[in-house]
């Protein structure tokens, strides 16, 4: 009976072990694009390959719709649309799949959210601290079941709202780079990892206040794992938010950057 019971174990034992592997965590947060706001599901990519079923997502818009505390894989979002709706995680997640990552993405968004009056800063108790939180139920989750997670990256697409006033623009290189700084340190202990910056250029706030795409570019060019990626010729379904087709393209650029980051020089 012994050997029977200990058999049992070692068979549950092995199967367990070979569940369990390390996860390439990446984070997405912002605004509006970074949520998806046009992305009706809809028009959901097609997925011949089956990867979204490997691809591990925890998602929070908060307010709104969230995976209910827990890791599902990769689908549409609850509300916005009759299906739900989407963002860049989608295509940026399959092609890290197909490079061989073993990816999660932890996604917090919303739309129409600045640093100045919504996210803050570390110890502000706003949108920042309260991701931070629900990071840290996330990142347990995974090492509960057994499973090494490594952070590799962090996609910030945001900053529109900042540039409402000039004075929210202005400020707005200091509140980013502290909150940068935070989440390197604090949140991911991760010193080097890797920041993938992006805002819409074209927004009528940020044509008028540009400086904080110059906050996004500057702190790109004296970080060497910091990186500006432009939005530039993505379609939109308005002044700003991007059609489904235009977040699908946004996804692979994303992680063309982020492969180019990765390369050895």
């Amino acid at each position: 009976m012994k050997k029977y019971f200990f058999a049992v174990f070692l068979i549950f034992f092995v199967s367990r072990l070979s569940f369990c592997e390390d996860v390439d965590l990446f984070i997405l947060a912002g605004q509006s694009n970074a949520q998806g706001f046009q992305g009706d599901a809809a028009h959901y990519p097609q997925d011949p390959g089956g990867y979204d079923k490997r691809v591990r997502f925890y998602w929070m818009t908060p307010g709104h719709s969230s995976s209910g505390g827990g890791w599902t894989t990769m689908k549409a979002q609850g509300g916005r649309f009759k299906s739900g709706h989407f963002g860049l995680e989608v295509t940026f997640a399959r092609a890290l799949k197909k490079a061989g990552y073993h990816p999660a993405v932890f996604k917090y968004s919303l739309g129409s959210t600045s640093l100045a009056d919504n996210w803050g800063g570390p110890g502000d108790g706003k949108m920042y601290d309260q991701m931070k939180v629900e990071l840290q139920k996330a990142v347990s989750r995974l090492q509960r079941d057994g499973h090494v997670v490594k952070f590799r990256g962090f996609i910030w697409i945001q900053g529109e709202s900042d540039a409402k006033t000039p004075e929210m623009a202005l400020a707005y290189k200091q509140r980013l780079e502290t909150l940068l700084s935070d989440l390197r340190t604090n949140a991911t202990k991760e010193p080097q990892l890797k920041v993938i910056l992006g805002v819409d250029e074209q927004h009528p706030f940020v044509r008028s206040n540009p400086q904080v795409v110059q906050a996004q570019q500057e702190l790109a060019s004296k970080e060497i794992n910091t990186v500006f990626t432009s939005m530039v010729g993505l379609e939109k379904a308005d002044t700003t938010h991007l059609t489904p087709k235009g977040l699908e393209e946004h996804g692979k650029r994303i992680f063309t950057t982020y492969h180019e980051m990765t390369k050895t020089p």
